[in-house]
């Protein structure tokens, strides 16, 4: 199985150069994407069928590459596996859509040879087995995931937003090359020899810290997310799925492969720490999103969200492992990676819908789309289906891993730590309150982008969009459906994971009648999505049945209710903006330091009164604003040494030298 992954990320690696070659041909990105489809695909298959059929000894590899002497070591443990099925099932989905949405690409020679090259980075940095290769394939991935954001370079935001996420990524890399420092200095770079050293407490208390920091960065923790609502609207929308469904997944994967696998032993303050990070990650994340009018904006805020709920769950199964409830850390940790699954199906849905809004219109702005449902109603069918399954409402996937959340919340008593005690149901609110944001925000957005009326004559104007990105977003759809009311063979499927991770599993799903879910015991809570699903189609027929049946076919005709503004002008339709209005007003002041300006034109003008909305990123305003002031000032000061002459090239190596010297003989 080893051999089979790394000859398929090989051949991704091939397809770099093809892509230089296939930018200048007609048809060269549909070789291309045919080319990842394949390939991903392979993938996919290959963890997914040692997933389930796992075996006793993980198979493993080392080549010669990498450090001297030390060479680059390949696992393929029931982690990896997992993870693999997540990056893969998300390329292979991005690929497929790309057949039909590549066509619309104005520069394919700065997409097409990197594409392969960030699937191939992402699926090495799951597969490797030491310090050194995981570091070099991490910033392989960020590298070649910045150089798709500023794809679009003549776009000042787009160049902005990469040169934000290359600062955020290199001081993600910094934090983990510290960590992986930290872990090798008793045990070497093999991730084997790592698992087997025996840090003290107070080491691995630092670890956790960097970890937590160089991977949360990557994900989108707060306060670590400024990168993140930049960096994945400039992308390409099938890259922005990427980034959003499947990258942050890769940056979760980092942490519990440093933290839960090759750590001791929790301390119970670790969970503490995440879960301070999780809950007010999930519910900032949404009120950001609900404020957004820019489609891909607001999906990129809810990935914050998410990343919330999936840290959440990590941070329960830390505490619950800690304290000796192996039972429980199995439902949380179990939540948190049924999370990562459903996040990966629905966001790279969500976003590939935004992606065939905008080949379709040439917008991205929600207050000029509307009535979307009528020109393009196979599009607006699948993302409907994102924007259910995302707002966690049964009988789709999203329910099923934050309910399973819930239920371990629920168990937090059972910990003997007060502080454990208190902060578990001030994150579980904060999660409630999360679910119910995303649930607004999400109506918002299908409601102002597909329904009501065209607020504009390109949305007017909108076609279907081609049979390749429908495809790619109608499989997408129907995983959501399936993982939503078949759950337990999901579940059953992740037990390898959890026994390697936190030394037991949940209770054996697929065996219960009905394939109902039991987090701990039938006679506290189940759930049965399939039975659900049912109950929803039959009473929806029957309903339907019933009125086309039994209601009156006398025809009265009244004008069309209009909310008491009689002028039919489009502007009088929700917009965005007023949609989220009452929220902005609750939290704005204390959140998003918002002012609401009214523009009145004087008694004379004919020009009309306006209101603007202005709206402040305060971690940006008081972090990240200082800091990148203080990075501009440094380089005006130090871009002098370009223009020095040779001599005083030579001195500065000269001093370099000597300087170095003196800290090897320190």
């Amino acid at each position: 199985m080893i051999a089979v992954a790394l000859w398929s990320v090989a051949a991704l690696l091939a397809l770099v150069p093809a892509g230089i070659v296939l930018s200048t041909r007609p048809r060269g990105s549909i070789i291309l994407y045919g080319g990842c489809l394949i390939a991903t695909s392979t993938l996919c298959v290959t963890a997914l069928s040692d997933l389930l059929y796992f075996p006793h000894l993980a198979p493993s590899a080392t080549l010669p590459i990498g450090l001297p002497w030390l060479g680059a070591h390949f696992r393929l443990d029931a982690l990896s596996a997992f993870f693999l099925v997540v990056v893969n099932l998300g390329g292979a989905a991005a690929s497929l859509f790309a057949l039909g949405y590549g066509q619309h690409e104005d520069s394919p020679g700065r997409v097409l040879p990197f594409y392969p090259a960030y699937l191939a980075g992402m699926n090495v940095v799951v597969l490797a087995n030491d310090a050194f290769s995981f570091l070099v394939a991490w910033e392989f991935m960020s590298l070649t995931s910045w150089a798709l954001v500023v794809s679009h370079h003549r776009e000042a935001e787009n160049v902005r937003a990469g040169y934000v996420y290359l600062l955020m990524a290199s001081f993600g890399t910094l934090a983990l090359l510290l960590a992986f420092g930290l872990l090798a200095s008793g045990a070497g770079y093999d991730f084997d020899a790592i698992r087997a050293s025996h840090p003290s407490a107070a080491l691995t208390g630092m670890v956790v810290i960097l970890v937590l920091l160089g991977a949360g960065s990557k994900a989108g923790l707060v306060p670590l997310h400024a990168w993140l609502p930049l960096a994945h609207p400039a992308a390409p929308s099938h890259v922005s799925g990427l980034m959003s469904g499947v990258m942050t997944k890769v940056a979760v994967y980092g942490f519990v492969r440093i933290v839960f696998d090759l750590l001791p032993e929790p301390v119970w303050w670790w969970s503490m720490v995440v879960l301070l990070v999780g809950g007010p990650t999930a519910t900032l994340g949404v009120l950001y999103a609900l404020m957004q009018r820019d489609i891909k904006r607001v999906l990129a805020y809810s990935t914050i969200e998410n990343i919330g709920i999936i840290f959440t769950g990590l941070g329960l199964a830390l505490a619950f492992k800690a304290e000796g409830l192996d039972w429980v850390a199995a439902l949380a940790f179990t939540a948190a990676m049924l999370h990562v699954f459903n996040h990966a199906l629905f966001k790279s849905l969500l976003f590939f819908g935004a992606g065939a809004v905008l080949a379709a219109t040439g917008e991205r702005d929600m207050e000029k789309l509307g009535g979307l449902i009528h020109r393009m109603p196979k599009t607006a069918f699948a993302v409907l289906v994102g924007c259910v399954a995302i707002s966690a409402l049964p009988p789709f996937n999203g329910f099923v891993s934050e309910w399973l959340t819930f239920q371990a919340i629920l168990l937090s008593p059972q910990l003997p730590s007060w502080g454990l005690k208190l902060i578990i149901p001030a994150v579980g609110g904060l999660l409630a309150l999360a679910a119910a944001f995303a649930a607004a925000c999400f109506v918002k957005l299908y409601g102002i982008s597909f329904l009501g009326r065209p607020r504009s004559d390109v949305a007017a104007s909108a076609r279907e969009t081609d049979r390749f990105s429908l495809t790619a977003m109608l499989v997408l759809a129907a995983f959501c459906l399936v993982a939503g009311i078949l759950p337990a063979l999901f579940i059953d499927a992740l037990a390898p994971v959890s026994k390697d991770m936190v030394g037991n599993i949940m209770p054996h799903q697929v065996g219960l009648q009905w394939l109902t879910i039991v987090p701990i015991a039938e006679s506290r809570s189940s759930y049965n999505g399939l039975l659900v699903f049912l109950f929803a189609a039959l009473c929806g027929t029957a309903a339907a049945s019933a009125i086309h049946r039994l209601a009156s076919d006398r025809l009265r005709r009244a004008p069309a209710w209009d909310c008491g503004y009689p002028d039919p002008n489009l502007a009088i339709q929700y917009s965005a903006s007023s949609f989220s209005q009452p929220i902005r007003r609750v939290f704005g002041s204390v959140i998003f330091a918002a002012r609401e300006i009214g523009e009145m034109p004087p008694p004379s003008s004919p020009l009309p009164a306006r209101l603007r909305v202005e709206l402040h990123d305060l971690i940006w305003d008081a972090l990240y604003a200082p800091i990148a002031k203080a990075i501009g000032f440094a380089t005006d000061r130090i871009n002098i040494l370009q223009f020095l002459t040779i001599r005083r090239y030579l001195t500065l190596v000269f001093v370099a030298l000597i300087v170095l010297l003196l800290v090897v003989a320190l």
